[in-house]
């Protein structure tokens, strides 16, 4: 296992510094000037160029880049175009926020499509197969903002039971565990968490049906085992697909919730992504995209080992 998890981790240093290069390229290739966002219509020339040399942009871009990434590996991500702040605290306090947000909806998407991916492969054919079935492609369907809305009309607006934006009272961004605070998580949570609940419970009653099928299961029961132990069978040969694919999930609700952020106002890396497309602010969007995408690796890594834990097959492997 330790071999296996120092193979894991030395594959993924060239991925994380492919994506460095890749964040870079992206968002430096994107139409517009980041020094317009905060030098006046009217500024001077010598003004424009003395702002280019204060934040490193007369350089060429592979010494740009060069710079960049030897910071980053301090954890150094500059400061931002915009508000002159440090971007790694501001990275840092917001992936905080996003991870709470993302943890809350992979809960409950994760046990809602695991769940019903259960049910619906041990009744296949019938009318809780269907049913399950129309939920997950529901949740596919529809557009997670869209709905983020509807919820919003419905129980801040029109049943004013539960807030519509904000971490906190009034809007604010603070955090506490007490109800004031986390009746602001229910709307974004379980708007976020519908789409994993559709490919969840997919998955789920994919390999759930499969593996109801194949011959070992005939024989278990051949011999009198009950279902209950039956089941435990089952779920162990379930388990590494569903978790490959809840790994993946887990990695897209932290990449993912930009437009969700946005719709509830929570200050998360989707909020921030946002509104440093907006600024122009190369440094924060460079920094909030190199984290996700770090997390997203390490995430990878993580479902590996468990997945080798969990199945001994990859692990002779």
């Amino acid at each position: 296992m330790i071999s296996y998890l120092i193979r894991r981790l030395l594959y993924s240093v060239p991925i994380a510094l492919g994506v460095s290069l890749m964040i870079f390229m992206l968002v430096h290739l994107a139409p517009g000037d980041p020094i317009s966002a905060i030098a006046p219509a009217d500024a001077p020339p010598d003004v424009i160029e003395r702002l280019k040399v204060d934040y490193g942009y007369d350089k060429p871009l592979p010494v740009q880049f060069a710079l960049w990434l030897g910071r980053a590996v301090t954890g150094d991500l500059g400061r931002s175009v915009a508000t002159g702040q440090s971007v790694s605290g501001e990275v840092m306090s917001a992936v905080g926020n996003t991870i709470m947000l993302s943890l809350c909806a992979a809960l409950v998407g994760f046990t809602l499509g695991a769940g019903l991916g259960f049910v619906a492969g041990y009744n296949q054919g019938r009318a809780l197969d269907k049913a399950a079935t129309a939920i997950a492609i529901a949740g596919i369907s529809v557009p997670h903002y869209w709905l983020g809305m509807v919820l919003v009309i419905v129980f801040s607006v029109q049943l004013n039971v539960l807030p519509a934006v904000g971490m906190g009272p009034g809007g604010s961004s603070d955090w506490a565990w007490d109800w004031a605070h986390m009746q602001h998580l229910i709307l974004p949570a379980i708007t976020l968490a519908v789409i994993p609940i559709g490919i969840v419970m997919r998955t789920t009653r994919s390999a759930v049906a499969e593996i109801l099928n194949q011959e070992f299961v005939q024989a278990l029961r051949a011999k009198g085992l009950s279902e209950r132990h039956v089941l435990g069978h089952v779920v162990r040969n379930v388990a590494p697909t569903v978790l490959a694919v809840m790994g993946l999930q887990l990695g897209y609700l932290l990449g993912g919730s930009i437009l969700i952020e946005t719709v509830f106002s929570w200050p998360g890396t989707g909020f921030l992504l946002n509104t440093a497309i907006f600024r122009r602010d190369i440094p924060m969007l460079q920094g909030t995209i190199l984290v996700l995408a770090l997390f997203f690796v390490f995430l990878n890594v993580v479902v590996d080992l468990i997945q080798t834990a969990v199945d001994p097959r990859i692990k002779r492997a």
